[in-house]
């Protein structure tokens, strides 16, 4: 029969473990924290429509060139929007995955 180990054993990892646990979700709340405060800007028609967004994925700002509107080609200025906003979502994306990947690559041992 297989002995099992005793709950304070070493073998279990016990308090090492929790330990480990909390730091790491003490390092992730900071990097989200400083996620947040990132900025990246998505933009399309040579620069018409551009729109920020914040590391979390919030919309910060949104800037579309008085001549575009001036045009009044609506379908245009929508596509061009789309794009923007999908370009700047997909490189917010990647900033999220650039600092918080490297936190989730930290193997715990269980």
């Amino acid at each position: 029969m297989a002995k099992r180990p005793k709950s304070g054993d070493s073998t279990l990892g016990g308090k090492g473990v929790m330990q480990q646990i909390q730091q790491l979700q003490e390092q992730m709340i900071k990097a989200q924290e400083a996620l947040a405060e990132e900025q990246v800007t998505g933009s399309s028609g040579g620069g018409a429509v551009k729109f920020t967004l914040s590391g979390d994925q919030r919309v910060l700002s949104v800037m579309v060139d008085q001549a575009l509107i001036t045009e009044g080609d609506v379908e245009l200025i929508q596509d061009l929007i789309l794009t923007a906003i999908n370009q700047g979502l997909e490189q917010s994306r990647n900033l999220a995955e650039e600092r918080l990947g490297p936190l989730a690559g930290q193997g715990l041992p269980f």
